[in-house]
């Protein structure tokens, strides 16, 4: 088995030259940063990752949570001690707020850390990774005395949250949830109702966890707008226990470190957050940043398979090179030397390296969205992060998925046996395309909210910009600058479809969301191609950086254009065929005999 390495080199890449986030004065939180502070968290984070989380990962999948007769869960072995010196090392406060005891930094930096963490070992972030909502949600929607009584302990890791949403009857349709809320003389609620697929529901990394719970009050009206958010500690203020216990934990496919919890709530006394019958505005602040982490943990999955697939490659000898052989007189050769297997490495190579660069920019994006100088630099940040959460956490999960596949592919035999860790990536990579929201709602909402809503001015704007960038390329970067000019023309076709879909038919606007998302996917990707290949060709031609790295960089680039650009023209016209044929069968048609 390989041991993960984090990218080091390719994250410093994009940072530094690619994004150049240490030139940067605004937002103001960047003046904080300089090429020290990106090597500290680039090579300190990751080895920290490496050396005392990577560690937990197969254990962890083999032992998995266990919760004991008296309502306890416990996480595997190692994970407390791990969780420890995660909140020790301070990682988990760098991007929280300053007010509530946090470093302040840019968001862009902890994107890094959480990819690191989720290629070390997924099962365990999960209890983390989910702070950074958790504590903005709190921030932006919790009264002066909540956020004053629990950010601070949240902040620092002290305390962990959940989001709590999902019900048995009730998953992507929230309208239909029944957990209810019931005032109290002193201000507070008491919460009665069952909560499924809880993720970190109980464990025991932190003494207390800070449930933030969707419900409805007596006079809340139908559906979504009847929904309020609460928040509802496991130990109250005054030490006692609260009435939140763990009906079961369950037994699931991966990601078995991670307490995935139904919680019952019995009377459980919590605070409202926001105002009433508002819960899902303010739930969504947690939602849309743990919809971006799940791009992240797609990045992960694949360039962790990566990583073990192409060290398989070149150490494994089967069969022989067709063209010149490296040894003509050895019996074998590395399995590197066989087309088909550089296809499958070469496409997670393409996805990965592609989409950590789009990842990292649209973090400075939020940075920016949230502090720029200029109020309308912000709002077109924000603009382009909302037209592109479900793109990144949609398509990120799906060709995560799909990587972690295709290198179980390369070790053959060896990528479907437990001991060499390849079908854990897999196992875990699967859950990511259906938690924080299903991608084929995803792809709905990036259609209909994100598109048609606006009648396409923020997708077209985007594509504009990746088309003026192709036109503006060096005439040295054609390889790559013409077919994503050409594919951008795709991907304006596609909107324009779309929006004919949405006023004449909005079924088929839906039949074609999910082909539109995987168009502005590889689009957007293919952008970040242009930009990392411009900055390789730069420094080249200056001679600075390492010049393998660099000229990998532009093949890989090319790859990207020859292999996955021309799939554009595909995805449009699967856009415009809308629902057609997949609506035609009756119901009963679906079912055999």
């Amino acid at each position: 088995m390989t041991a993960y390495n984090p990218p080091a080199q390719d994250v410093a890449f994009i940072l530094k030259h690619v994004l150049r986030v240490q030139d940067r004065q605004d937002p103001a939180n960047y003046s904080m940063v300089d090429e020290d502070i990106i090597d500290a968290v680039v090579h300190e984070a990751g080895r920290f990752c490496r050396d005392i989380v990577a560690p937990l990962n197969t254990m962890s999948d083999q032992q998995g949570c266990t919760r004991h007769a008296d309502g306890r869960v416990t996480t595997p072995e190692g994970f407390a001690a791990a969780y420890r010196a995660w909140t020790e090392s301070g990682w988990g406060t760098l991007a929280q707020p300053e007010e509530w005891g946090g470093q302040g930094m840019p968001h862009a930096l902890f994107t890094v850390i959480e990819e690191y963490l989720n290629s070390s070992c997924a099962g365990f972030t999960m209890y983390p990774g989910i702070m950074a909502g958790a504590v903005a949600t709190v921030e932006a929607a919790g009264s002066d005395e909540l956020k004053a009584a629990y950010l601070p302990k949240m902040v620092s890791g002290e305390w962990l949250a959940t989001m709590a949403l999902t019900e048995g009857h009730a998953g992507t349709d929230l309208g239909l949830m029944k957990t209810a809320a019931v005032p109290q003389d002193d201000g507070s609620f008491a919460l009665s109702g069952e909560k499924i697929f809880i993720s970190g529901g109980d464990h025991d990394l932190t003494e207390n966890i800070v449930h933030l719970v969707l419900a409805r009050l007596p006079d809340a009206p139908a559906g979504t707008r009847g929904i309020s958010l609460f928040l509802v500690p496991k130990i109250l203020p005054d030490g006692s226990r609260n009435g939140v216990s763990v009906g079961s934990i369950e037994h699931k496919m991966g990601l078995h470190g991670s307490a995935t919890c139904v919680l019952n709530f019995d009377g459980a006394k919590g605070w409202l957050l926001g105002q009433p019958h508002q819960g899902l505005a303010a739930m969504f602040i947690m939602m849309n940043a743990a919809r971006l982490a799940v791009g992240v943990q797609g990045l992960a999955h694949a360039e962790h398979a990566y990583q073990r697939a192409a060290a398989y490659a070149l150490d494994r000898k089967q069969g022989r090179a067709l063209g010149q052989r490296p040894d003509p007189n050895s019996a074998a050769d590395s399995l590197i030397v066989h087309p088909d297997i550089r296809r499958m490495l070469m496409d997670a190579r393409a996805f990965a390296e592609g989409f950590r660069a789009l990842v990292l920019w649209s973090a400075v994006q939020i940075d920016v969205s949230h502090g720029a100088s200029d109020p309308q630099e912000r709002k077109r940040a924000d603009a382009l992060v909302s037209f592109l959460t479900p793109v990144i956490k949609a398509f990120g999960s799906d060709r995560g998925f799909e990587v972690a596949v295709n290198m179980q592919q390369v070790l053959g035999g060896h990528g479907y046996v437990t001991e060499w860790g390849m079908e854990q990536i897999v196992r875990d990579a699967r859950i990511a395309m259906i938690y924080e929201g299903a991608n084929g709602v995803q792809a709905l909402d990036l259609a209909a909210r994100k598109t048609a809503k606006d009648g396409g001015q923020v997708a077209l704007g985007f594509l504009h910009m990746i088309a003026g960038e192709c036109e503006a390329a060096d005439p040295s970067l054609a390889f790559i600058a013409d077919p994503l000019g050409k594919a951008v023309h795709h991907g304006e076709a596609a909107v324009k479809a779309l929006l004919e879909h949405a006023g004449a038919n909005p079924v088929d606007m839906a039949g074609g969301a999910y082909a539109y998302l995987q168009l502005i996917g590889t689009l957007a990707v293919g952008w970040a191609w242009l930009q990392l290949a411009s900055t390789a060709k730069a420094m080249l031609d200056a001679g600075e950086g390492d010049a393998a790295f660099l000229e990998a960089k532009l093949a890989t680039a090319r790859f990207y254009a020859e292999q996955q650009l021309p799939l554009c023209t595909a995805l449009r016209h699967r856009v415009k065929a809308g629902a057609g044929a997949m609506m035609a069968l009756t119901p009963e048609q679906f079912l055999r005999g």
